[in-house]
């Protein structure tokens, strides 16, 4: 569940729909889902393949853990702010990112799947909630759960792109605004995990 959540709502597709219209002013509704498709695709991959390298990554580089989940927790507290002030933050994606996009014959895997969906906070989430995983099964509910989540991205992007007329605004906003909230309930705990690693490292007895 918190593995769902966390990377749901730091993918965030409903604040992506206004820049995925954006980007294809001119397409017809096939072609959007066409996109749709590839960049949600894209997304998981670039997302399971961090979460089967990242630890080792991580040992190569001498980077511990704890670090990385308090870097990555004030990373998903910036994002989270920006979204409960109804703006899309420029973790994900810059303006510069955006109004390229609108230019490009095809932006279905830059800007849309990286970084708009999967950027660094995805990312991020995806690595730490590898560590928090503990055994085989958990492992998969976490590849299940990217699964999940990039499906989902598609199915609102797709639903976006044959009624985007329909969308509200305000709806929207608020979403938005209570998914920041969440996001930032859910940094504060890794860094609140990250704390306690810590602690425990110094109290743990010397090897000798």
């Amino acid at each position: 569940m918190l593995a769902a959540s966390s990377l749901f709502v730091i993918v965030d597709p409903l604040a992506i729909v206004p820049a995925f219209l954006a980007m294809t002013p001119h397409d017809t509704a096939e072609q959007r889902i066409r996109t749709a498709r590839l960049a949600c695709c894209v997304a998981a991959g670039v997302m399971l393949v961090f979460s089967w390298t990242g630890q080792l990554l991580f040992k190569v580089m001498g980077i511990t853990m704890p670090a990385f989940q308090m870097a990555a927790s004030i990373l998903l507290l910036i994002v989270a702010l920006d979204m409960v002030r109804a703006q899309r933050s420029r973790v994900q994606e810059t303006h510069e990112e955006t109004q390229a996009g609108t230019e490009k014959p095809d932006i279905a895997v830059t800007p849309l799947a990286i970084p708009m969906l999967a950027g660094p906070g995805a990312i991020s989430t995806t690595v730490l909630l590898q560590n928090e995983a503990k055994d085989i099964p958990q492992h998969l509910a976490l590849y299940g759960c990217i699964v999940a989540v990039a499906f989902v991205s598609y199915v609102t992007l797709r639903v976006s792109a044959r009624g985007a007329r329909w969308l509200s605004p305000i709806v929207m906003n608020i979403a938005v605004r209570i998914m920041g909230l969440l996001l930032a309930a859910v940094a504060v705990q890794f860094m609140l995990n990250a704390i306690k690693a810590f602690r425990l490292d110094l109290l743990a007895p010397p090897v000798i």
